[in-house]
This record gives C-alpha cells, structure tokens and sequence, in this order.
C-alpha cells in the first residue's frame, strides 16, 4: 500500500461538527425545528451559500421569504459560530500531527467565501492548512469532479497520492472515480487508524 504524499480533509463534520438540527432542537424546541426543516430548506440556502452565493444576504432572503420563522431563520447568520460547532479535537489532533511530521495537508471543503473567516476567527485550526480549497471561493461545490480536477492541477499531485476523508458518501466515491485514497470519516478514531495504516503517524501520534 503505497503512502500518500498529502492528506486532504473536509471539514464539515470532520474537523467541526456541522448539525443544525441539534442547535435549532436547543433554541426552539425539536417539535418547532422539525416543522421549521420541513417547511424551509436550510441545507438547500447552505449549499447555495457553498456554491458563491452571499452568506448573510442569502440567510436574510430566506428569513423574510419565511416571515412564521423569520427570527430563528437568522440565528444562523447572527450565532454561526454557535451553529456550525463544536470542533472535533481528535480530529484537530490528527491534522496537528500530521504536520509535525511534515505531511503536507489540505482542505477541501464546500463553505461560503463569507462564512468561512467567521469559523476561522474562532478554530485557529482552520488556518494551519498548507492549501485550501473552499467551494464558495472556487464557484463548484463536492461532488463535482471538477473541484477535485482543480485540487490536483494546483498540487502538481496525481490522484494516487492524495489521501482524502469526507462524511459524506457521493464526495467519497467521486474522488475514488478520479482515483484518491479516501476514507469515509464516521469518527476521528477510524481516520486515525486510516493514517496509521498508510504510515503517516504510529499510534501514539495518533492518539490510538
């Protein structure tokens, strides 16, 4: 099994924790966010913010379009931060380890352009990759092929040495298409185990 020459990390529910259902359960109830999840598309506004449209506006526009659920509809604009939490610290550890060993790593992720600074101003972690590749900045969100094309072409790397994880599956199998490694993030302990296994941490490291 050959050995990556870089690891790419999602960060959505792999380096910070993405569930708004479980914020909205604490902030009105889980009754209320049901019927708010099934009268407004939250996660279709989210991926339109991921594909370039603007994060704020595009939350305003949903709120006054649903005037029932116009005050929670803003938290997500006003408590992003809150929203879109907590980080997952073994997974924060497993990025740190990997470059103390000097193992190049990316993020490949779908965020808005304008989002994106307001997480990173408060998980410092999201400063520390050697590249970024952040949909909304790049106008294609996972899974298109063309975002992984793009990865590849700006680091020079071919498909086979690009080790890269997502909780997601049809991000998963479309970098397999192209050929990455890839694991199916379900948890920093099998990610950690992924990179022992590929040689780019013991154990320890690993916090295994």
């Amino acid at each position: 099994m050959s050995q990556p020459k870089a690891v790419i990390f999602d960060i959505g529910n792999v380096l910070i924790e993405w569930n708004p259902e479980r914020y909205f359960d604490q902030v009105i109830g889980q009754e209320q966010r049901e019927r708010m999840f099934s009268e407004v598309d939250i996660h279709g506004m989210m991926e339109r913010i991921d594909a370039g449209a603007p994060f704020a506006e595009t939350v305003a526009e949903m709120a006054g379009e649903n005037s029932k659920w116009h005050d929670a509809i803003l938290h997500i604009r006003d408590h992003w931060t809150d929203v879109a939490s907590p980080a997952i610290d073994h997974s924060v550890r497993l990025l740190r380890a990997l470059k103390d060993n000097n193992v190049p790593v990316f993020a490949l992720t779908n965020f808005g352009v304008q989002n994106f600074p307001l997480s990173e101003a408060k998980y410092s972690f999201l400063g520390e990759f050697d590249r970024r590749y952040i949909s909304g900045e790049l106008g294609l969100i996972k899974p298109d092929p063309q975002i992984y094309a793009i990865v590849e072409a700006d680091t020079g790397l071919a498909p086979e040495n690009l080790l890269f994880t997502d909780d997601r599956e049809d991000n998963i199998t479309a970098a397999n298409v192209r050929g990455w490694k890839t694991h199916l993030f379900d948890g920093p302990e099998g990610w950690a185990q992924t990179l022992v296994s590929y040689g780019l941490l013991d154990p320890a490291e690993a916090g295994l």
